[in-house]
């Protein structure tokens, strides 16, 4: 029977151990719940052969498809893709603008018009006359922005790719450039501690990331029965350093992760381009702080002594003085951080308030009526199709903010006044 014991190391550390074998698990989670499902899954993946020193749960983690999200998984000599997931390289972007609150009008109804009339957003599949479906959250012909940023960084090496792996090609890549996505994914207008006017956004590798990451998470199960691997969960298939499917996997991840960020970059210059042109606000300058992170990615980074493969699942890299950013929900705050570059956590935070339901149980325990209380004051959605993100159906930033202490440094802290869900 598995049994793990709990210590205190300081403030803000614990660190449990597998008592009948496998790493450690240390986690910053201190004062923010943890459910027993989440525990287990960072078990699983701590009796991996390859862990590098120890797994590290952040203060968000939650029950995630194999991993946790939330956790920083380095490894030696293997990657396990479904750890990165399907939304390869899925992050945040922030600008600061010159713009400060007296300069938005008070009504901002038409302000969140313009931006979701900027960036295709959602997805409503229905059938056309000619059979095709259609998806309102990708470009019917992609602007001319977004074509010469496929032609002249992405698609090169994308034909590459897809030739080694025709299934990838099916895919949608360039007609979701530049666009946001459904669920957690977001734009927003938020004020700093200064009043002082932010745009920040949330997405990733869109259609061609999932397609990506769900084609090799099946290819490592192949993989795993063919070579006879037994594993904790199935979802923990691996690739080998030195394999063919590990070469080729490393390529795709690396490209999807550079597709995230050129999709924020678009998307951002998109959103500032079309508040420039709404009636009440003044002209203004952006780009004077901006940070573009990633959240679900794998890298190769140095920890320890040994060259590692850096797998974050919900978690951001925090380097000594390095900026990230850990939004809040819908109706709390998001905040600016600088890393402080803890070698404990594999120089990692949290990425945000983490869940603290699924999306189902957020739709039984909440209403409507719920929703407009817990976001009142923002420019929103408020119906039934955004209960599942609804504030209370993630853990208390602040609680998750306090946990990290030791990890990161508040730079700015920012209350969202707009905001768009896909």
């Amino acid at each position: 029977m598995e049994t793990t014991t709990m210590t205190t190391l300081d403030p803000n550390l614990y660190q449990v151990t597998n008592e009948d074998g496998g790493v450690p698990v240390k986690h910053w989670t201190r004062g923010v719940p943890v459910e027993d499902a989440a525990l287990r899954q960072l078990s699983n993946v701590a009796k991996l052969p390859f862990i590098h020193r120890w797994v590290a749960a952040m203060p968000d983690v939650h029950v995630g498809v194999g991993a946790t999200v939330g956790s920083v998984i380095p490894t030696k000599g293997a990657v396990i893709p479904a750890a990165v997931g399907v939304d390869l390289g899925c992050g945040m972007m922030a600008v600061q603008t010159s713009l400060r609150a007296e300069h938005l009008p008070d009504g901002l109804g038409h302000v969140r018009a313009a931006i979701e009339a900027a960036v295709p957003h959602g997805r409503s599949s229905h059938v056309s006359r000619r059979g095709r479906g259609h998806d309102r959250g990708a470009w019917g012909v992609p602007p001319s922005v977004v074509g010469e940023a496929w032609t002249q960084q992405l698609s090169a090496r994308f034909d590459v790719i897809a030739d080694k792996h025709p299934a990838i090609a099916r895919s949608n890549n360039v007609a979701h450039l530049g666009t946001l996505g459904t669920g957690n994914h977001f734009i927003e207008l938020c004020l700093d501690e200064q009043d002082r006017v932010w745009v920040m956004l949330h997405s990733g590798s869109r259609g061609v990331g999932n397609r990506i990451g769900s084609y090799f998470i099946a290819l490592a199960k192949e993989d795993m029965k063919r070579w006879f691997i037994n594993l904790p969960d199935v979802n923990l298939a691996y690739f080998p350093e030195g394999t063919e499917h590990f070469a080729d996997y490393c390529e795709a991840v690396t490209w999807a992760q550079d597709f995230a960020r050129i999709n924020r970059e678009l998307m951002m210059e998109a959103v500032l381009r079309a508040l420039q042109q709404v009636r009440d606000l003044p002209p203004f300058t952006a780009g004077i702080s901006a940070v573009n992170c990633h959240h679900n990615y794998v890298a190769r980074e140095r920890h320890y002594g040994a060259d590692v493969w850096v797998t974050r699942k919900g978690a951001v890299r925090a380097g000594k003085d390095e900026l990230g950013i850990i939004p809040g929900s819908m109706g709390t705050r998001s905040y600016i951080v600088r890393g402080k570059g803890n070698p404990e956590s594999f120089c990692s935070c949290s990425h945000g308030a983490g869940r603290s339901m699924s999306r189902t149980e957020a739709k039984k325990r909440f209403t409507v009526e719920d929703h407009i209380k817990a976001t009142e004051g923002i420019e929103c959605r408020k119906d039934e199709s955004v209960i599942d993100e609804t504030p209370g159906a993630y853990k208390s930033i602040d609680d998750v903010m306090a946990a990290q202490a030791d990890l990161v440094e508040v730079v700015h802290t920012l209350r969202q006044v707009v905001c768009v869900k896909g």
